[in-house]
């Protein structure tokens, strides 16, 4: 063997009959788009959406540019305070695209809560919606960090949460110190599809993705580092399990 050669990463292969796949999120999302663009990806009901796959990835590299234009770097992390919503699942592939770990926070959490959930995952930028029966999200966020209402969007200084930055709110109501869903979306034209193909390119399937928190039934709620590998691959077994086709 050259002593001087390169090491590379190798993986242990148990008794499967496929190979796993050893892509990242966004290059999963990028060949479906193109090898079945017409077929239906999200179906939301209760918000009149309906999205083919070319759609849905062309929602998802809009807000991949509006999120990389608010200077969310590979590996910060940005936080979705919502429920079931067509916004979620795109930022979900957003923020793969864009190597960012997106952070799950559970829509039943209380004030202190939350605040455990942006200190604990260090919160760059969050998305939240808006009020849901005894719910109000805008308001428990308010009490929990109050700075971010007498503060500019984008440029929220807590000395609580000293990575959070920016919030987006998932809709269209002007709240004091956050950003509205379309001021995201029009922030992706300062960003080429260039720019953005070039941070894909440099990411590794074996990068953190995702933070999910435990239930937290027996204490404070455990963040676990999910990977584009193990995402995607958790799907895939499942599709194959139930027999999914195109």
């Amino acid at each position: 063997m050259d002593s001087k050669a390169t090491p590379e990463m190798s993986y242990a292969c148990g008794t499967a009959d496929f190979p796993l796949l050893g892509q990242t999120i966004g290059d999963i999302l990028n060949e479906i788009a193109e090898k079945y663009p017409d077929n239906e990806a999200i179906v939301s009901p209760h918000q009149n959406i309906r999205l083919t796959y070319r759609q849905f990835r062309e929602a998802v590299d809009q807000v991949a540019r509006g999120l990389m234009a608010l200077d969310v770097n590979k590996g910060d992390r940005v936080g979705i305070w919502a429920m079931n919503y067509a916004e979620w699942i795109i930022v979900q592939f957003a923020t793969a695209k864009i190597g960012a770990i997106m952070v799950n926070i559970n829509p039943a959490y209380r004030t202190f809560e939350l605040e455990y959930c942006l200190k604990q995952s260090e919160i760059k930028l969050l998305i939240l919606q808006g009020r849901f029966k005894t719910s109000d999200y805008v308001g428990m966020f308010y009490e929990t960090c109050p700075e971010a209402y007498e503060s500019r969007p984008g440029r929220i200084l807590s000395e609580k949460f000293p990575f959070l930055k920016t919030v987006v709110f998932m809709g269209h109501i002007p709240y004091n110190g956050m950003y509205q869903w379309d001021d995201l979306l029009s922030k992706a034209e300062s960003i080429s599809q260039d720019e953005l193909v070039e941070r894909e390119k440099s990411l590794d399937f074996d990068d953190a993705i995702n933070i999910q928190y435990t239930s937290g039934t027996t204490g404070y709620p455990k963040g676990v580092v999910l990977t584009h590998h193990g995402v995607l691959n958790n799907g895939y077994i499942i599709g194959k399990g139930m027999g999914f086709t195109e």
